[in-house]
Order: structure tokens, then C-alpha cells, then sequence
């Protein structure tokens, strides 16, 4: 092997060492989505280790829920790299670096202030990217001004001269020649100067070397020589070349999450749910969902390294509140001399009432701040007050009413923002028995039908008065299953009629009666599921070729409706043991876990989340009846 080739293979060996140590590092301090910077060290791992063989730009795109560390992975990355002085980020909204500022019109002007050299590597990061939508909803083409050359960045990295520009600088020199008319030429040439930024300008597309002072005493002769020389100097010289960029593409595809959370308001879902939803997502959904906001030539010129953050998990929040209960206590120590312990119970307040899992860490950050920031400040100032000295240990928990300091057996409570709390309890009998009531029958129903407990059966939330159950989506929907979400839909009112009778079943079930109504109605007017094959409708297209005799599908929608809500009375009452159990676990803690769930009802549960139904046993029945009805034919 020679000598050239050896000193190669160290230079590889050495950046892919590089890469496993930046990987190392950005696990120790961002949570939960070691995945994620996996994908991305592996997505950067050619352009990093062998620059000399990229000639286009390398788009990385990262797409996830705000606050879930998109950015601040980015800029990160930037600095353990070393580019933190060839790195670019644009937020896509027009809104950073100068807006308003002729240069900060185009992505190639940003470029050209920056660090990264035509020609050379560097790093830039297109934020928010999901603002710079080029159609509206109805598929229109929007007006767009700023950062127009970003597709062409992307599809090849080289930018061609604004040729816009050198047309506006054009015309400034005719307004000059045209003054010049009317006065001497020496007034004259002192009323012509070029601009700082149309300098700038000048000097990146024309690609010259004179100092920037310098451009700015041309004359109009002058610079009228070198565009025409320029123009003259034929295509291929003018593009900038900006091919060895590594490229982030940032955003927020609310498209892709709209559908996953829509149960209940983000305060009360649980964290590791919507974590294991949210992960299911893939590189289709985020295509389909760009679709809805670009051409389909600039959503190609994206590429296809699509990495899709999901929520982050319960785990992840807390070893956020871990790092800031941490460091809060150390700072506030430092400052005043003792020394600071918190409690479990203060990091389970800080989570029960911090954490939004659809708004990702900011919310978390911000009363991390409000909760110990000035809880740890008033614990200080009562322990000094009482005689505590340097060194001292001042013990912190919580109630979930207020923070409560401990130093020498004496106690302090201290009004702590625990507002989430206050906003879930259920203080009411009758409230939470008519709640535990109305989901306990939703979730059994669920669970005898569908065979799985529901992900969140929940009676104390926050964000509305009420309870709510939480299921699984299904890949497939057939018959029989369309006719269980019915079912499990109208449990909840026909366990407040088992229970509490006619005359107190209550306005709750108001949702489900129309969620019901809507999916009977689709199964007999869209999906073909009923006496008539065709799709029924209200068609207000002239061209739309639909059956509009709605009125024929109301009686049978009624029927199946009341049909289902008879038998989800019938599954509680030959269940009325597992019922009611699940009602006083609901009373008494407020919520059953999918773990809780099958030892509380004592029925055996488990099927797997993206079990459907036995579609390939029964082909093989088809396919063994088709033999044996041919090997009848013959004999």
C-alpha cells in the first residue's frame, strides 16, 4: 500500500473517530433522541470524512414538533464539527439577519457576508422552514420575495448573479448620465456613488477583488466597463459555486401531527403515548405533508434524508428536570452559600405541571425558571433569616400546592405556580363519580372488543371539564371493526344509563352521539357497507357523478346505531365486576395505565398494536376451498 494511500486511511479512521466522539457528546446533553443524532452523524458521515468527493449540496432535512432540540442540534453539531465560523442559519421566515436589508434578500447574500468561501465547505441551516410555503391550501401559487435562489442552492449549490440587480445599478448610472446633461461633469460625478450594499453586490457577482472602498469611488464609466466586460465573459464564469454546503432544512409539519393528538388538549396526554405515536411516523408522511405547502419539483430538490423527530418520552422530560433541578440548586448554592436538596416530589410537581409533550421543552424551561428560580431564591432568604450559616443544607419538596423548605427541623411553605394541578383535581363527588362512570364504559367496551386496553383513560384534566379515553389508530378498518368504534363510541352514555338510569344520564355524551352518527353514516353512504353498494351524497359540484338520495340511509343509520348501543349495555352488564372496578380505580387515582389496565378488569389482554384482522388465514381458506371444490369438479 502506498504512502499516500496509508496517510488517507489515517485521515479517514481519524474523522469517522471524530464522528463517534461528536455523537458521544451530544448525547450527554440532549435527551432523548439518540436516534436522531445516530441518523444525522451517519446523514453527514460522507461529506465530513471524504469532502473531496462531494459535488452538490448535502440536504439533511429534520422535521418534528417545536421545542424537540431541532435547532439546537444543528448549531451544536456546527461547533463540535469546527465550522462555528463557516455556519449560516436563515430563518426562512424573512425575519433574521437584516430583514428589511437589501442583502438579506437571497440566501447567496447571506452566504457572501458569512465565513464560507465559494467553493468550500460549510454549514447551512434553513429554520422554520415550513413558513417559506410556495401554494396555499387550495394548491395556488403564493408571492414569494425573499430567498427566491434557495431552490436553486439546492438542486445543484450554484447560484447564478442577480441579474436583477446589475440591473438596478444599471439604471442608477443612466439617472447619473442623464443629470450629467444639466450640470458640469465634475458636480456631476460627485452626485453618482454606489451604495454599501449595491457595492456588495457588485463585488460578489462580478466576482472582483477590489476592496469594497474601492468599488464604492468607481465611476459610472467604470463600472459600466466591468459589467460589460462581464457580460461578455459568457455563462459558465458567472454562477457561485456553493456546491460542498451541508445543508440543514429545520421545520415544524404540523400536517403530519394533526390527526395523533386530537383527543385531548396537550397538558393532559401523556408523554410516552404521544412519544410512541409521534415515532411511527415516516418519510412519506413528511412528503405528503410538504406537498400540501411546495411544488412537487421543490419538494424533490429536498432529497429523500428526511429524519423525523418524535415527541419526546417521559424518560427524556425528566432527565431535562433532573439537569435544571441540578443546576438551579448548585447556582442559588453558590450564590448565598448553602447548600440545596430537592426532594422526588419537587421533580414530579415540576413534571406534572410543566410538562406540554406537543410544545416540547420550551414550556418546561420556562417553569423550571418560574417554579425554582424564585422558589429556591425565598427558600434562601427564609433559611438565612432563621439563623442558617454557610454550608448549611436546606431540604426542598412539594405538595402540590406550594414548595416547602426544611433547615433544622423548622418548615417554610412557599407558594410555587402548581396551576395545572389545581386545574385536574376533581373535588366533586357526584362530578368524579359521573366521569369514572362514563369512561370506565368507554375503555371496557374498548378493551372486550379490540382486545387492548386504550393508551389514556383519564377523568382528572386540566384543559377541560370532563374525562377522556384514548386508543390506538388501526392501519385497516373492516366492517366489524367500524361497527366496535360505534360500539366503545356509545359505551360511555350506555354505562350512565346502566348505572345511573334514564332520568340522570347526563349532556356528556354529546361528542360521542355525533362521533357514532358520523362513522355510521360513512360506513352506509362512502364505504359500500350497507344494502347499497354506490357512495351516497350531498354533491354541490355539477361534475361530481354521486347518489344524492341521503334520505334513504337515515333509517338504517338509526337502526345500527341503537342496534350497537344495546349491545354495548349488554357487554357492561356481563361484565358489571370489571366495570366497576375500573370506576373505582378511576375515583381513586384519577386514571388506569395500559400496564393497570388488564389486572384492574382481569381479562386477558395484550394484542398487538398493529394486529389487524386474519386476512391471511382466510385467503388460505379461499385458497384450500377453490382445491377441493376443483378436485370435486374432476372426479
Amino acid at each position: 500500500m502506498s504512502e499516500s494511500q496509508n496517510e488517507l486511511r489515517a485521515q479517514l479512521a481519524l474523522r469517522n473517530q471524530q464522528l463517534q466522539e461528536i455523537a458521544a457528546q451530544l448525547k450527554t446533553e440532549l435527551f432523548g433522541i439518540d436516534a436522531i443524532i445516530d441518523r444525522v452523524i451517519d446523514s453527514v458521515r460522507a461529506w465530513y470524512v471524504l469532502p473531496g468527493l462531494v459535488s452538490r449540496p448535502v440536504i439533511v432535512c429534520l422535521w418534528g414538533l417545536t421545542g424537540t432540540g431541532k435547532t439546537q442540534l444543528v448549531r451544536r453539531l456546527a461547533q463540535l464539527l469546527g465550522f462555528y465560523d463557516r455556519f449560516v442559519e436563515v430563518q426562512m421566515d424573512g425575519f433574521s439577519n437584516g430583514a428589511g436589508w437589501r442583502g438579506a434578500q437571497s440566501i447567496s447574500g447571506m452566504l457572501a457576508q458569512s465565513g464560507v468561501r465559494e467553493g468550500e465547505p460549510g454549514i447551512l441551516a434553513l429554520d422554520e422552514f415550513q413558513r417559506f410555503r410556495t401554494i396555499d391550501g387550495k394548491r395556488n401559487e403564493m408571492r414569494v420575495e425573499r430567498y427566491q435562489d434557495v431552490w436553486a442552492l439546492l438542486s445543484d449549490g450554484r447560484l447564478p448573479p442577480a441579474l436583477s440587480l446589475l440591473g438596478d445599478i444599471e439604471s442608477s448610472i443612466a439617472e447619473a448620465a442623464f443629470d450629467a446633461e444639466r450640470v458640469d461633469a465634475d458636480e456631476a460625478k460627485h452626485r453618482f456613488k454606489l451604495r454599501s450594499w449595491e457595492a456588495q453586490e457588485l463585488q460578489r457577482n462580478l466576482k472582483l477583488d477590489e476592496p469594497l472602498l474601492e468599488i464604492m469611488a468607481w465611476t459610472p464609466e467604470q463600472i459600466q466597463q466591468r459589467l460589460h466586460a462581464f457580460r461578455e465573459s459568457g455563462q459558465q464564469q458567472w454562477d457561485t459555486d456553493y456546491s460542498r454546503l451541508l445543508v440543514f432544512v429545520c421545520g415544524n409539519l404540523d400536517e403530519m401531527y394533526e390527526d395523533l393528538a386530537t383527543s385531548v388538549d396537550d397538558c393532559d396526554s401523556d408523554a410516552d403515548t404521544f412519544h410512541t405515536v409521534t415515532g411511527k411516523l415516516s418519510v412519506i408522511d413528511v412528503k405528503q405533508a410538504l406537498n400540501k405547502r411546495f411544488k412537487p419539483e421543490q419538494v424533490a430538490r429536498l432529497g429523500n434524508e428526511h429524519v423525523v423527530y418524535p415527541s419526546l418520552s417521559r424518560r427524556a422530560y425528566e432527565q431535562l428536570i433532573e439537569q435544571g433541578c441540578t443546576r438551579y440548586a448548585r447556582e442559588t448554592g453558590d450564590r448565598c452559600g448553602l447548600r440545596f436538596e430537592l426532594a422526588t416530589s419537587v421533580r414530579e410537581q415540576i413534571y406534572a405541571n410543566a410538562v406540554f409533550p406537543a410544545q416540547g421543552t420550551r414550556p418546561l424551561f420556562s417553569s423550571l425558571h418560574a417554579i425554582l428560580g424564585a422558589g429556591l431564591a425565598k427558600a434562601a432568604l427564609w433559611a438565612l433569616e432563621q439563623g442558617a450559616t454557610a454550608g448549611d443544607s436546606v431540604g426542598l419538596t412539594a405538595d402540590g400546592r406550594s414548595l416547602i423548605a426544611h433547615w433544622h427541623g423548622q418548615t417554610h411553605a412557599i407558594a410555587a405556580p402548581f396551576e395545572i394541578n389545581r386545574l385536574r383535581q376533581r373535588s366533586n363527588a357526584d362530578f368524579r363519580a359521573l366521569l369514572a362512570v362514563h369512561e370506565a364504559g368507554h375503555g371496557l367496551v374498548h378493551a372486550l372488543l379490540f382486545g387492548r386496553a386504550p393508551s389514556e383513560i383519564k377523568i382528572h384534566v386540566a384543559s377541560f371539564e370532563g374525562g377522556y379515553n384514548a386508543y390506538t389508530s388501526r392501519k385497516v378498518w373492516s366492517r366489524h371493526n367500524l361497527l366496535d368504534s360505534i360500539c366503545t363510541s356509545l359505551a360511555g352514555r350506555a354505562a350512565e344509563l346502566l348505572v345511573f338510569g334514564p332520568e340522570l344520564s347526563s349532556s356528556g355524551a354529546e361528542s360521542d352521539l355525533r362521533k357514532a352518527t358520523e362513522t355510521a353514516a360513512r360506513m352506509l353512504r362512502h364505504l359500500g357497507h350497507g344494502s347499497r353498494v354506490g357512495r351516497s351524497d350531498v354533491s354541490r359540484d355539477s361534475d361530481d357523478n354521486l347518489c344524492t338520495d341521503v334520505e334513504a340511509t337515515n333509517a338504517p343509520i338509526e337502526a345500527l346505531l341503537q342496534a350497537e348501543h344495546d349491545r354495548a349495555t349488554r357487554l357492561m352488564e356481563e361484565h358489571r365486576d370489571a366495570l366497576l372496578a375500573l370506576v373505582d380505580e378511576l375515583i381513586n387515582h384519577g386514571q388506569v395505565t395500559p400496564a393497570r389496565f388488564a389486572t384492574v378488569v382481569g381479562l386477558p389482554l395484550g394484542m398487538p398494536e398493529d394486529a389487524l384482522d386474519p386476512y391471511a388465514d382466510r385467503l388460505a381458506s379461499f385458497r384450500e376451498a377453490g382445491v377441493e371444490t376443483r378436485g370435486r369438479m374432476r372426479a
